[in-house]
């Protein structure tokens, strides 16, 4: 398995004000963590604005979106945005693209725009990344599908499993990406994300995922680094992303593991 350095990044979605959003990136940036990303959902800030704000409060942290729903939006329109972004970041945006979540249908009907079948929808995020230029892509996936495009065209394959899948299904997923991408396996950067890390993880995940999932990191700071050295070891997952609930508590881990 190729061994990539070890980044971090930081999905935030909610914020009563700008002055809690940017003092957010700011705490991001201050950690260590390498990103600050944004979902793209009705019920969050509008992704390419609030990774604008993010930036202008932050130096070095790159902003992307994590991820943009490409059914929702037409190529052309990405491109201007994502190209606005690149230039007034100084190059700091990652643009993180997917075919679309099951309750993305339900945005694009609010938006006035159609969904589209899943053939379609992956139709429209190839055309999108083909749309973009100079940035970093990130595209979420986990059928075959997406698994393949993600192959042919990503830098980043954001392995899009539930919290509670276990390592025995990732690494098929992998083994899966690795037989899709061929020659460019090697050079794919792999993401998986964390729904919630610390020393004892709260009632509500245990409620929802357990214990046992990929998507829960759990003990001292020390065993969750170790336990993440031996997924990238099994798995080559070296990009790791948490939920900002959570981004102090991982921080210990930020600092032992990133660029090694």
């Amino acid at each position: 398995m190729t061994h990539h350095p070890f980044r971090f990044g930081v999905v935030a979605g909610q914020a009563p004000d700008a002055a809690t959003w940017t003092g957010l990136a700011r705490r991001a940036e201050s950690l260590g963590y390498a990103t600050f990303l944004v979902p793209d959902t009705l019920g969050t800030p509008a992704p390419f604005t609030a990774a604008a704000v993010a930036a202008t409060a932050t130096t070095t942290l790159r902003v992307g979106t994590y991820v943009l729903s490409a059914p929702n939006r037409t190529p052309a329109a990405v491109a201007w945005e994502t190209a606005t972004l690149r230039t007034l970041t100084g190059g700091r945006f990652e643009l993180g693209l997917g075919a679309g979540r099951p309750d993305a249908e339900h945005d694009a009907a609010m938006l006035g725009v159609a969904f589209g079948t899943p053939g379609r929808r992956i139709e429209r995020l190839s055309e999108t990344i083909d749309a973009v230029k100079d940035v970093r892509i990130v595209v979420a996936a986990s059928g075959t599908r997406l698994l393949r495009l993600a192959g042919q065209k990503a830098d980043t394959v954001a392995l899009g499993v539930p919290p509670a899948t276990t390592e025995e299904q990732v690494a098929a997923k992998v083994d899966e990406l690795y037989e899709l991408a061929g020659d460019r396996f090697p050079a794919l950067e792999l993401n998986m994300n964390l729904a919630c890390a610390g020393s004892e993880p709260p009632d509500w995940a245990l409620a929802r995922f357990g214990r046992t999932g990929t998507g829960i990191l759990t003990g001292t700071a020390a065993e969750m680094a170790g336990t993440l050295l031996r997924r990238r070891d099994r798995l080559g997952v070296s990009y790791v992303t948490v939920n900002a609930q959570f981004m102090d508590a991982l921080a210990p881990v930020v600092e032992r593991l990133t660029g090694t």
